[in-house]
This record gives C-alpha cells, sequence and structure tokens, in this order.
C-alpha cells in the first residue's frame, strides 16, 4: 500500500502544482487513500521531495533534480566496488553484488533511467534486472561492463 501511495504521490506532483501537505493529504483521500498529515509529511520525506518555484502557485513539491554526471560516478563506483558478476538470461540481467550491496546497486542502476530497463528487484547480494526486450539484456550487461571497466 505504501509503494502504491507514494507512486500516486509522484504521479500528482507531475500532473499538477501541490503546495502544502493538507492539499496532497487531501487528493490522496480524493483517490481512496486513508492518510493523515504524518503519513504524507513521512512519504514526502521519504521520496525526498522539495519545494521548488511553481508556475501558477508561489511553491510547489517536486523530485529534486539530479545531475546525471554525479550519478554516473557514483554507479561505476558503486559497481565497481560491489559487483561480484553479471549474466542475463532471456529479459532478465542478474548482477551478484557483495553482501548488503544489491539495494543500493540497484537504486543507482534505477536512477540512471535507460530506456530499455523496465525495473530491478534486489536482495541481499543479487539484483534481477527486467529489460523490455531479449536483446536488450545483453546491450545493459555490456553497458555494465563498460561503466566498471572505466577508471
Amino acid at each position: 500500500m505504501k509503494t502504491k501511495r507514494q507512486n500516486e504521490i509522484l504521479r500528482m506532483i507531475s500532473a499538477r502544482e501541490i503546495e502544502t501537505q493538507e492539499e496532497l493529504a487531501e487528493a490522496l483521500r480524493k483517490q481512496g487513500y486513508n492518510v493523515t498529515q504524518a503519513t504524507v509529511s513521512r512519504d514526502i520525506r521519504e521520496l525526498r521531495l522539495v519545494k521548488i518555484a511553481g508556475d501558477v502557485r508561489a511553491y510547489r513539491y517536486a523530485l529534486p533534480e539530479r545531475s546525471e554526471t554525479v550519478i554516473d560516478n557514483r554507479l561505476i563506483r558503486i559497481l565497481r566496488d560491489s559487483l561480484s558478476s553479471i549474466d542475463y538470461a532471456g529479459q532478465i540481467v542478474v548482477v551478484q553484488t557483495l553482501s548488503g550491496s544489491a539495494n543500493v546497486a540497484a537504486e543507482a542502476i534505477d536512477t540512471m533511467e535507460w530506456p530499455e530497463v523496465l525495473g530491478t528487484i534486489a536482495g541481499d547480494n543479487t539484483i534481477f534486472i527486467a529489460v523490455r526486450k531479449e536483446e536488450d539484456a545483453s546491450a545493459v550487461t555490456g553497458r555494465i561492463r563498460e561503466l566498471i571497466s572505466m577508471g
């Protein structure tokens, strides 16, 4: 439920300007979510939303801007330091990492927003990367290998 609610928050703030927690809570209630101001506040913090100048209103919630260079460097460092192996089968790329490293490495991959990547699932030391087409698995595997060999 939390993930669905947070995805709804992201959808809402991208569709229209929402200025306050109360306004966001009300919009969620209209969509059938039973939320309190404390729940919305926690979601805002967990999603790392920021307030930026709005077009219509004074301020609105948004995701923070991310620098591609920072993302790339972080991905390379995380993967280089934690990757044990990488392979693929069908439309799934399987990445093995050091114990405890898979979640942060998967988040870094997600943040890259590669168009062929549908999403990642991470355990303690394994990441499954779902790709759109079978040939994308080879391309993503090659791209990750290329990134970790840079240096």
